[in-house]
């Protein structure tokens, strides 16, 4: 299902279910239910807004289990960022501060 680029856990459109950015990737596992989501959703879309050819990618944790278990995923919401390869550069759990996800971006771009 995931590729591999030296052990690491590469993620493209097929996992992803659309297009990664063409520079770089935040992708937010998120359930239904979770209030700390809907924050990190507008941060992120904020930050994804604010620098060309980044993509905010919003996977619903419930729908894609074959996806959470394969990057073990513990809760939500959970950030991955992405490099332009799909490569997984930052994960953090729990809401973050608008500051870390753009210096968690700086790793990527």
């Amino acid at each position: 299902m995931l590729g591999q680029d030296d052990g690491r856990a590469v993620l493209g459109a097929a996992e992803l279910g659309e297009e990664p950015g063409e520079r770089a990737s935040l992708v937010q596992f998120s359930s239904a239910f979770c209030q700390p989501c809907r924050a990190t959703r507008r941060i992120l879309a904020d930050v994804a807004g604010m620098v060309e050819g980044v993509a905010h990618i919003e996977i619903d944790a419930e729908d894609r289990l074959d996806l959470v278990r394969a990057l073990g995923i513990e809760k939500t919401p959970t950030v991955l960022v992405l490099d332009a390869a799909g490569r997984i550069v930052r994960q953090a759990a729990g809401m973050p501060r608008k500051a870390d996800v753009i210096a968690a971006l700086g790793a990527a771009v």
